[in-house]
């Protein structure tokens, strides 16, 4: 193979890529809507049935069992991607957002409705702003995501910590760095994603559950920058 043939296949790439990108990206941005859309009426319609929550808040095992089946769910996705139909992947990642949904109706209570709202504004906002920086920029961020990955470990175990001292100067603390770091990991997570349709196969079907991935991805930056703010601009009652 001579370079000019080379140049043409690493061009025509380019070009199949420069079409089809910006449809894949549209389908992770629309799977990621449509779980934050399925968890917020999970949680809303769950909020509106005081059995529902007193079965769910006032029995420790079941409270304790959504949140580990949450953080299975997460685990079984991300790791059995490459092996699950694109069926699997798409039923396993709306399982996660109703039970998301069950386990977050709590805000309903413990916040006014019009915090909750004008802080889901601020959230949208904010992530839209740096997904987009993280989808256009031509700087590496990679970098940027070790640094954010250490400090997200660092934030769980502070806020383990904190459980039981309770400092409520603690606790303020950890809400502002938990936005700073979602902040990051989203333009960090954006410009991943990008980068994996780039290295994946255009015509292998599996793409499509690489947009799921994705989807889930900045669904959990979305979900956790959105509570981390509630926090800090939520009105309690």
């Amino acid at each position: 193979m001579d370079y000019s043939q080379f140049n043409q296949m690493v061009n025509e790439r380019e070009n199949i890529v420069s079409r089809s990108f910006p449809a894949v990206m549209k389908k992770v941005y629309t799977w990621m809507t449509l779980a934050l859309a399925i968890t917020g009426m999970t949680a809303w319609l769950v909020a509106s049935s005081p059995a529902i929550m007193a079965t769910i808040f006032s029995n420790s095992i079941l409270f304790w069992g959504l949140l580990l089946g949450e953080l299975g769910l997460v685990i079984w996705l991300s790791a059995g991607i490459n092996k699950m139909s694109l069926t699997t992947a798409t039923l396993l990642f709306i399982a996660y957002s109703v039970v998301n949904g069950l386990t977050m109706s709590f805000i309903f209570l413990a916040y006014t409705a019009s915090s909750i709202a004008t802080t889901f504004f601020i959230t949208a906002g904010t992530f839209g702003a740096m997904s987009l920086f993280g989808y256009t920029t031509g700087k590496d961020l990679s970098g940027m995501g070790k640094i954010l990955f250490m400090a997200l470990i660092g934030l769980i175990i502070a806020t383990i910590v904190n459980i039981f001292v309770g400092n409520g100067m603690m606790d303020m603390i950890i809400s502002y760095a938990g936005v700073l770091i979602f902040v990051g990991l989203t333009a960090y997570d954006t410009q991943k994603i990008k980068q994996m349709f780039w290295e994946a196969d255009e015509y292998n079907p599996d793409v499509q559950k690489y947009a799921v991935l994705g989807a889930l991805t900045l669904y959990l930056d979305f979900i956790n920058l959105f509570l981390y703010l509630l926090r800090i601009f939520g009105r309690r009652d």
